[in-house]
């Protein structure tokens, strides 16, 4: 059985902007949180790709790893994930090529099946060439030739890209891609952060259709997981409201820049939404280091998780920063 110290731990960051802040600021912070990390001892450090999203920076997501990267010495670098319906294979090859090529041994590309905005975005980010999920095991297949060996046959390369063999995993919030990952011997992400209802069933597909391959030999397992840490319970509690806001705005559709804590949600959300907010943050790690450290050794003993990924979206940057601070003194026993 694993113990807490024996799980690697991560971080995935959403770039939030906040209330009258700015995405400049946002992209700072991001790379500020990445050094700190990269300090505590995180394994990696992955932004996900959101468009047409106001509280969201890291649209253009290999661009900004570029940045991350740079500025960073160790820590690994990726994509959590880069959707695949709004781009042509061959573009992801090439700008992960050369990101490896840059930052030798240090990215990731995590991808996933969704398009990450709305049906009207993605159609303006990829016009006439309609992306759908239905391609997907298709893309990844034409993705993991263009970073493999190049063959006496192929006609089309990347180059950057080709023979890089940039490591490739598959992320979902259901069960497709938790089978597809399996069967091509893959690493699999779940993004239990938003979506835990589907987890232990998400990881028993994966570990039941694994197939060894050439880059795993048996199932590697990461679980995304919500954090807000602080020194006491009330303090984490308050700290949380501002992720009850996003998530609550989330769902009404309205914008999704950071809101301040506040220091009651009551009369911002109705019952049936209060409901729903903990449902899709039914994972979150909320609360002092003891309380965390309870509630994680139960989730690695329930799941037997290879690694865990923190996302932590509090409204002051230096909030974020101890909070992964404290996470990283639990994991490390």
């Amino acid at each position: 059985m694993k113990r807490l110290s024996d799980i690697k731990f991560s971080t995935l960051d959403l770039v939030p902007v906040r209330e009258n802040g700015s995405a400049a600021q946002s992209l700072r912070n991001s790379l500020d949180l990445a050094q700190h990390v990269e300090k505590f001892g995180y394994n990696r450090f992955w932004v996900a790709e959101h468009h047409n999203m106001d509280g969201i920076a890291s649209s253009a997501t290999s661009v900004l790893l570029g940045y991350l990267a740079g500025g960073t010495s160790t820590i690994r670098v990726g994509s959590g994930g880069i959707m695949l319906p709004n781009h042509a294979p061959l573009v992801i090859a090439e700008q992960f090529g050369t990101l490896e090529s840059l930052y030798p041994g240090r990215i990731d590309l995590g991808l996933g099946r969704a398009p990450g905005s709305d049906q009207m975005t993605a159609r303006a980010l990829r016009r006439e060439r309609s992306g759908s999920a239905d391609d997907f095991p298709e893309d990844v297949a034409e993705l993991v030739r263009y970073l493999g060996p190049r063959t006496p046959d192929q006609r089309i390369i990347a180059m950057p890209g080709t023979g890089t063999n940039v490591p490739i995993w598959l992320l979902g919030s259901s069960l497709f891609s938790a089978q597809l990952a399996g069967e091509r011997g893959l690493p699999y992400a779940f993004a239990s952060h938003f979506a835990p209802r589907f987890m232990h069933e998400a990881i028993r597909v994966y570990r039941n259709h694994f197939k060894p391959s050439a880059v795993l030999d048996k199932p590697y397992v990461m679980l995304g997981v919500p954090l807000v840490a602080a020194d006491t319970d009330e303090q984490a509690d308050y700290l949380a409201t501002s992720v009850f806001q996003r998530i609550l705005a989330l769902m009404r559709g309205q914008s999704l820049v950071q809101r301040p804590p506040v220091k009651t949600m009551d009369g911002l959300w109705l019952p049936h939404e209060k409901e729903a907010v903990s449902d899709f943050l039914g994972l979150a790690m909320i609360g002092s280091p003891q309380k965390i450290r309870a509630r994680l050794e139960v989730l690695i003993e329930q799941t037997q998780a290879d690694e865990l990924i923190f996302t932590c979206d509090l409204y002051e940057h230096a909030d974020r920063l101890h909070s992964y601070e404290l996470l990283a003194q639990v994991m490390k026993g």
